[in-house]
């Protein structure tokens, strides 16, 4: 593995990263949405990453098909006849422990980009 391989592996970790807290902003942003009509509520998202010889690599994005969230709201104008609203399935706490390991994530592929950054100006160096 030569420097600019790490500093190439650790970009698309970068990139990855930078994608999931993406999505996982969106998770929390639609937290409360419900079924309305016949729409029914935002589904949370998940971010399918794999690991190559290059980096990371985003699969795809895929929907979580757990079950939505139900509350007894008779007062509701969004409740069904036997008065329950169906909110998404997004656990917000869930989510935000997601977005800490993202970014934590994201943090150590930063430190080892500059590393790598460094080895590379310390080798220029020498010949000087």
């Amino acid at each position: 593995m030569t420097l600019n391989s790490a500093l190439k592996i650790s970009s698309t970790g970068l990139t990855a990263e930078r994608f999931r807290m993406d999505v996982i902003s969106s998770n929390i942003a639609n937290s409360n949405s419900m079924k309305v009509g016949d729409k029914m509520p935002y589904r949370r998202r998940l971010v399918d990453l794999s690991g190559t010889p290059d980096g990371v690599e985003i699969v795809g994005v895929k929907q979580d098909m757990n079950a939505f969230r139900t509350a007894v709201e008779p007062g509701n104008p969004n409740a069904d006849a036997n008065g329950v609203v169906t909110y998404s399935n997004v656990e917000p706490v869930n989510e935000m422990v997601n977005m800490m390991s993202a970014s934590r994530a994201y943090e150590a592929n930063i430190a080892a980009f500059n590393s790598a950054k460094g080895m590379i100006r310390s080798a220029l160096s020498i010949g000087k």
